[in-house]
């Protein structure tokens, strides 16, 4: 079988790939285990580097996502999984409305048309945000049923995302699921658009020995979950029977409720002997304004019925970082 992941040459888009080819097979629209024979991971700028972790199975496409014809290409055979997971994030959003509908609303029918074009109702699985939720009723513990209100332009197309998911799939036109994130931690390399950026950054700046400054207070709480839980948890989401998803195909991801200083904190306990890199505190109104719209905690029982995985707290996920990609 194929698997196509938009958004597939970002970090977590590389990391699916290496744990897909790792695996070996998913399950088709046959219902059965299907070994992957191709990926393809569909972006819209070319990666600076080859990237490492893959072999002749895997290829990269440089693309528009609004371009329908070409997505409908990627999407060439029946036998076929896809990961959505591209987007224009947060923060990106807030700056440029008429992107972010055009990447995040426009390229998402395009894909989700591109898999109803195919025959047995491929698998298709949606990188949603809990960015869907927001507002001035906002409860303190967001579940996978609370209603969305939510406060940004991304969070607006997360949300029409997660209903076209749910109403594809009762059409019978797709077997669709979609992902609902807390802030993924810690993202390698250099800091992006997302509002979140600075979670990862204040873990990932320091552990180089560069300086990290905070655009929130330390107070700030948000839920979070580490990259190497985020992959295993598409893949057993993927891997979902049907019927245990049921009418609703949405599913809250596991995640930490943690504040700055719990981050801080753990960085602190992992690093050991290792020179850190200064952390202060500059508050950005612009970020803060986006990040006080997000719920500060989760409830993820349909993702702990479903097996997706969980580490034990924020000091694995520090330990993981510096294993693969310090210590590496």
């Amino acid at each position: 079988m194929k698997v196509v992941i938009t958004g597939g040459t970002g970090f977590i888009g590389r990391m699916l790939a290496r744990a897909i080819l790792a695996r070996g097979s998913l399950t088709g629209p046959s219902g059965a285990q299907e070994e992957v024979d191709t990926i393809t991971l569909f972006d819209a700028v070319e990666p600076p580097a080859p990237l490492e972790g893959l072999d002749g199975r895997a290829k990269v496409v440089v693309g528009d996502i609004s371009d329908k014809g070409l997505v409908a290409g990627l999407v060439d055979r029946d036998d076929v999984s896809v990961f959505h997971l591209a987007s224009v994030v947060s923060g990106g959003g807030e700056k440029d409305f008429d992107l972010a509908i055009r990447v995040n609303l426009t390229g998402g029918l395009n894909v989700l048309e591109a898999v109803r074009a195919r025959a047995g109702a491929p698998r298709l699985v949606f990188a949603s945000s809990i960015a869907v939720f927001g507002g001035s009723a906002m409860p303190a513990v967001v579940g996978d049923t609370t209603k969305q209100t939510p406060r940004t332009t991304y969070g607006v197309t997360k949300s029409i995302g997660e209903l076209l998911i749910n109403d594809y799939t009762r059409k019978g036109f797709i077997d669709g699921r979609a992902a609902r994130l807390p802030t993924i931690v810690i993202r390698p390399g250099k800091p992006n658009a997302a509002a979140s950026s600075f979670a990862s950054g204040v873990f990932r700046e320091p552990l180089n020995g560069a300086p990290c400054a905070l655009p929130v207070k330390l107070d700030t709480r948000m839920p979070v979950l580490g990259y190497r839980s985020a992959v295993a948890g598409f893949i057993a989401l993927h891997e979902a029977a049907p019927e245990a998803l049921g009418d609703d195909r949405v599913v809250n991801f596991p995640a930490h409720a943690v504040s700055v200083a719990d981050m801080i904190a753990a960085l602190r306990r992992v690093a050991g002997n290792r020179h850190l890199g200064e952390i202060t505190v500059e508050p950005d109104p612009a970020i803060e304004a986006i990040v006080a719209t997000w719920p500060v905690e989760t409830g993820f029982a349909r993702a702990g019925a479903l097996g997706l995985p969980i580490e034990d707290g924020l000091d694995d996920i520090v330990r993981a970082y510096i294993e693969d990609f310090l210590d590496a």
